[in-house]
């Protein structure tokens, strides 16, 4: 499971005891709703509301980030940042996952429209205890228009496509890569999110960028017309955020898709598990997406290979790097 931070998780409940319980589940179940529809941006439109969202959606975020993010990583061993800008960052859950991954960042920009999400987010990172989150600078920009940014050895884009307009989208990845040491672009796991993510694959590697992950490979993408590739990230469910979601189970599975590219090498694992694996008395089958999409039925005839086949979860590379 990927959870927040222990600062980030306590930081969050004292802010949301100045919100009722009833209107903060009010508020979520409206952004939920508005979360799964074609929409140009959801309207946080009360401090209550971005509690809310915070709420339900920044422990999401983080995990699936997060996700990607150690995906990355484990591709590209040396690539250890130093300055980390996230593009419409929210209340910064990304922030805290890139920290979590290479705490040894040094200097963080987050750029974000909605200036009660941004507020929000600055006061719990400044409850963090790493010092680049903690002084993080929080900038106010429209992501519609031409942004000015600096450099940075880590640019991450964690679900902002879908509420731009289409025709703004590309040009803004363009800005970006130009400028990106390592881009991580997530979007939500569905049909939709995934076309965007697709788009943006296509144009990195039209920039000449490698792509880290998911991809074992800068071809094109072998899925079938109307399959989608997506992924999911376990997060716990805290009580509060349990009842604000309406949900018996301690967990959810945040699903999503992503890609990441940097202008440095990568070593790309042979492939990567596309579904949950399926197991059987003595048999794992994976179905692997690598120089096409196949399944490869692993038997404890193989022995170690068993072994490491029945840890594999969704989404790892296999075979293990």
């Amino acid at each position: 499971m990927y959870a927040l931070p222990a600062e980030l998780r306590h930081a969050l409940t004292e802010e949301l005891e100045f919100h009722r319980e009833h209107d903060l589940a009010a508020s979520a179940a409206e952004l939920t709703a508005r979360y799964h529809r074609p929409i140009d941006r959801p309207a946080l439109r009360s401090a209550t509301d971005v509690a809310a969202y915070a709420a339900v959606r920044m422990p999401a975020t983080f995990a699936a980030v997060r996700f990607a993010l150690a995906q990355a990583a484990v591709v590209a061993p040396g690539f250890g940042p130093r300055t980390h800008l996230d593009v419409g960052g929210g209340t910064g859950a990304a922030v805290w996952a890139a920290a979590d991954c290479w705490p040894g960042l040094g200097e963080v920009t987050v750029l974000e429209r909605d200036r009660a999400a941004a507020g929000l987010g600055r006061a719990l990172a400044a409850r963090s205890a790493h010092p680049a989150v903690r002084q993080a600078a929080w900038r106010q920009a429209d992501l519609a228009k031409d942004i000015t940014t600096e450099p940075a050895d880590l640019v991450t884009v964690s679900y902002v496509l879908g509420e731009l307009p289409e025709a703004a989208r590309l040009p803004l990845i363009r800005r970006l890569a130009g400028r990106a040491g390592m881009l991580a672009v997530v979007e939500p796991g569905s049909p939709d999110g995934f076309a965007r993510v697709l788009a943006v694959r296509d144009l990195l590697v039209e920039l000449g960028m490698n792509i880290a992950a998911p991809c074992p490979h800068d071809g094109a993408c072998p899925l079938a017309a109307g399959d989608w590739c997506h992924f999911a990230a376990r997060l716990p469910r805290e009580s509060l955020h349990r009842r604000l979601k309406a949900g018996s189970l301690g967990f959810e599975d945040e699903k999503f898709s992503y890609v990441v590219a940097t202008s440095a090498p990568v070593t790309p694992p042979g492939a990567r598990v596309l579904r949950h694996p399926r197991t059987r008395k003595g048999l794992v089958t994976l179905t692997l997406c690598g120089d096409g999409v196949s399944d490869q039925n692993v038997s404890k005839r193989d022995g170690e290979l068993y072994r490491v086949a029945r840890d594999t979860a969704w989404g790892d590379a296999w075979p293990p790097v």
